[in-house]
């Protein structure tokens, strides 16, 4: 599968709770990484979603929020991963930052305001963030 989407998350379902309107699909990657996915009920059965189901997560980049000093309790999106920065790549606005935590890769596109600001550099801690509306979920 080839996409545009810089973080792509293969795994298995491990949760899915259904609603009238949206069901809440949690995904383990094969790294132990949980990526949590809010989708429409119709989706999610359209897909034939189901515990122990293989699936893959994408988020765009640019969905990603970047934080240092922050515990996943302190913010309301329910996919926080901490790893440590990997890589920044400075464009003349913004800039691609990678986080390694836990065997997965994470991108995310900031302003390079922000990049200084947080003091992002490689080695550093910082946390990635992102709504689990903005994930897509799909399958083979």
């Amino acid at each position: 599968m080839q996409t545009s989407a810089r973080n792509q998350f293969a795994g298995e379902v491990t949760e899915l709770k259904h609603g009238a309107v949206n069901d809440e699909v949690t995904l383990r990657t094969q790294n132990g990484l949980e990526i949590v996915s809010i989708i429409t009920h119709g989706s999610a059965t359209s897909l034939g979603l189901a515990v122990g189901k293989k699936a893959f997560a994408l988020v765009k980049a640019s969905s990603v929020i970047l934080m240092v000093d922050v515990t996943k309790n302190q913010v309301s999106a329910r996919n926080c991963i901490t790893g440590t920065v990997s890589a920044v790549t400075k464009g003349a606005v913004n800039s691609e930052v990678s986080i390694s935590a836990g065997g997965a890769q994470i991108e995310a596109i900031i302003t390079n305001e922000s990049v200084d600001r947080l003091g992002l550099a490689n080695g550093k801690a910082a946390t990635a963030i992102f709504k689990a509306s903005s994930v897509i979920i799909g399958v083979e």
